[in-house]
């Protein structure tokens, strides 16, 4: 009797843990619609710049350049909305295998707390009884300070997006401080660079992207940097580094969208 009794209450949180887990992949569906929207708004917002851009030659020039920044500042908007969900994505895989660890380890306490119910009495101490474990950790522990890490980059991200550059650009900068291993981390190294070049402080601009290539040089970030980089050469007036960068871009990673407005840039270039 009192072995089933100890196999009731090890059995119950394994339950919980697998109704967590399936809880965890119907939220990873949801986030993974989610990002194909995201990636879909994008694709529709690259074709409407393609259109704006071959209507150039047709139309004012100045009319035209306002609605192109326009919708690059949109398209710049939806990557860091893609960026949050798929983070989001991965701290919920990342949810999902703790749960199968805790599971796993509740079950190994199930086995030797049944085990222990067989043998002689044995002292409070000893490590098999289930007075002496320690307490699991909840399945949600895990992911709290992911979900943490989301959200603190998601409130830098606002301060950006609102042009609230110089708050942006501390927010961040604690961002990568607090998370210097995040997947997040060298796109917010980028976005410390831009709100710079947005502040026109293209001296900064330069010397922080400079940071995310020497700080992640296998970064899909990269190319952007270096177009970051070069647009803020243009600005100093430094047309010959600046055509330097934008051929070491195109040289190094000719399929990127940064790749393809860097061949646009060159004409202009001079």
């Amino acid at each position: 009797m009192t072995a089933l009794v100890v196999m009731a209450a090890a059995v119950a949180p394994a339950d919980a843990a697998l109704f967590g887990d399936d809880e965890a992949r119907k939220r990873i569906a949801e986030q993974q619609k989610q990002i194909n929207a995201l990636y879909q708004i994008h694709q529709e917002l690259t074709e409407r710049l393609v259109r704006a851009e071959e209507a150039l030659k047709n139309q004012p020039v100045m009319a035209l350049a306002s609605q192109i920044e326009a919708l690059r500042e949109d398209m710049r908007q939806l990557r860091g909305q893609i960026e949050v969900v798929g983070n989001n994505i991965d701290m919920a895989a990342k949810r999902q295998r703790d749960m199968y660890i805790d599971l796993d380890s509740r079950l190994r306490r199930l086995e030797q707390a049944g085990a222990a119910t067989q043998s002689p009495p044995a002292a409070p101490s000893s490590p098999a009884a289930p007075s002496g474990t320690a307490a699991p950790p909840a399945p949600g522990a895990a992911a709290s300070p992911a979900m943490d890490e989301g959200r603190a980059y998601e409130a830098a991200q606002l301060h950006r997006r609102s042009g609230n550059y110089p708050a942006a650009i501390t927010a961040f900068q604690s961002f990568i401080g607090q998370h210097p291993k995040s997947p997040l981390a060298p796109r917010a190294q980028y976005w410390i660079g831009d709100s710079y070049y947005n502040l026109r402080d293209y001296r900064n601009a330069i010397a922080n992207q400079q940071k995310l290539l020497s700080a992640y040089p296998e970064s899909s970030s990269v190319p952007d940097a270096l177009l970051n980089i070069a647009s803020s050469q243009q600005e100093l007036g430094d047309a010959a580094a600046a055509r330097k960068t934008l051929d070491s871009l195109v040289a190094r990673y000719p399929t990127s969208d940064a790749a393809e407005k860097a061949r646009r840039r060159m004409a202009n270039v001079r």
